[in-house]
């Protein structure tokens, strides 16, 4: 495996594996890998003839407050693990080869409008700006046929396919942005780099999040509105130790609008909940 550090090596490489004809998957990640990640280097293999990672932890997607400087970083470790999975390239810059000057004074920002406006966008202002910005370029510096994404952040993979299709990104078909289904541990968390923050007991206490959903799925399923159903889970999650519940919605699986009962199109259940300092996203399908 090749790793790239500055711009001008990537491209390099990226003409290299493309030199016989090859196509190329890319699989942004921010580092700290786990099973859930290493399920989209197989998928991407699955698909392409090379697969590129790219291990950028973006100083745009984090507001005021969050965990940028806490997030974990173990670029050795996670090298290894990409290159047991048969990775070819390995993109790594530095912050500065991605936003020269520094983050504060890149004057160029993208925002996609309507699927990044509530759930995790209203709670956190500015980040699907900063991760549009970020996928935007990762585009441009690869240029892949195909990019792979957890299914975990559900409205952020809606963010992006969005503005692959706005700004004719990648073929420019949405098809060729594949979410690749969340990969749980045996207790049903969805794995995430933040499950590592967690306490032994509120480790445990996490495991009522996916639980709850599937009950308040079951219900709604059942011919139970949203309301009744949304409200039972918000009680679990805040009877289990959960701190709050940022919010807990049904929505249009596509255009993220909230809905109030089953309709006849796809709908997902999104959680966003903090426990003993830690913020935890899930979704499900409904239907």
């Amino acid at each position: 495996m090749q790793t790239a550090t500055t711009l001008d090596m990537l491209r390099k490489s990226v003409a290299a594996l493309r030199g016989d004809g090859s196509n190329i998957a890319l699989v942004p990640t921010m580092g700290a890998l786990h099973e859930g990640h290493l399920t989209l280097m197989r998928a991407a293999r699955d698909h392409c003839d090379h697969v590129v990672a790219s291990i950028f932890v973006n100083p745009t997607q984090f507001g005021e407050g969050e965990d940028l400087d806490a997030y974990p970083r173990q670029l050795a470790e996670d090298s290894a693990m990409l290159e047991g999975e048969g990775v070819s390239l390995l993109w790594a810059p530095a912050p500065e080869a991605m936003y020269p000057g520094g983050p504060k004074d890149f004057a160029t920002s993208i925002s996609v409008s309507g699927v990044s406006a509530g759930f995790c966008g209203a709670d956190r202002p500015g980040h699907f700006d900063g991760v549009a910005t970020v996928v935007c370029k990762l585009f441009n510096q690869v240029q892949p046929d195909m990019a792979f994404f957890g299914e975990k952040d559900w409205q952020q993979l809606a963010v992006i396919r969005t503005m692959a299709r706005d700004l004719d990104l990648i073929a420019p078909h949405v098809e060729r942005i594949i979410g690749v289904p969340t990969v749980r541990e045996a207790d049903g968390l969805a794995m995430s780099s933040r499950n590592r923050y967690l306490s032994d007991s509120d480790r445990t206490a996490a495991t009522t999040l996916p639980r709850a959903m599937k009950e308040a799925i079951a219900r709604i399923e059942n011919g139970e509105e949203a309301a009744p159903s949304l409200a039972a889970l918000q009680d679990a999650l805040l009877g289990a130790g959960f701190s709050s519940v940022d919010y807990a919605a049904m929505a249009d699986a596509m255009s993220l609008a909230p809905l109030t009962k089953l309709a006849d199109a796809p709908a997902r259940l999104l959680v966003a909940a903090r426990i003993g300092g830690t913020r935890l996203i899930d979704n499900m399908g409904i239907g």
